[in-house]
């Protein structure tokens, strides 16, 4: 299997000062984000949005949607040895944030 290369600490903390919105999590190996929206209608819309974006990029969020509530979190499942953040989720981030 091949493995996609994991950012560094330099191009991790330049994607965070790029999308202050994003959070690290998973020791590092995640950045998740908290959209709210004025309704169920908004926060379906935008994920609509989200899955046609991570259906071109061949790279899809894990996410959790309560009412107007939609949480992404961003992995490279084959980055590294067990998955870590890589330019993919770069990508996956500025897409995301550019639809807001």
């Amino acid at each position: 299997m091949t493995t996609v290369p994991e950012l560094d600490d330099a191009d991790r903390d330049r994607l965070l000062a790029d999308h202050p919105e994003w959070e690290l999590t998973r020791e590092g190996k995640a950045i998740a984000r908290t959209f709210q929206f004025g309704d169920f209608s908004e926060a379906w819309g935008f994920m609509s949005r989200v899955a046609l974006i991570a259906d071109r990029h061949d790279h899809h969020p894990e996410w959790f949607n309560v009412y107007a509530k939609v949480e992404i979190t961003l992995n490279t499942h084959d980055a590294g040895v067990s998955g870590g953040l890589s330019l993919r989720d770069a990508k996956m981030a500025r897409a995301i944030d550019a639809l807001i």
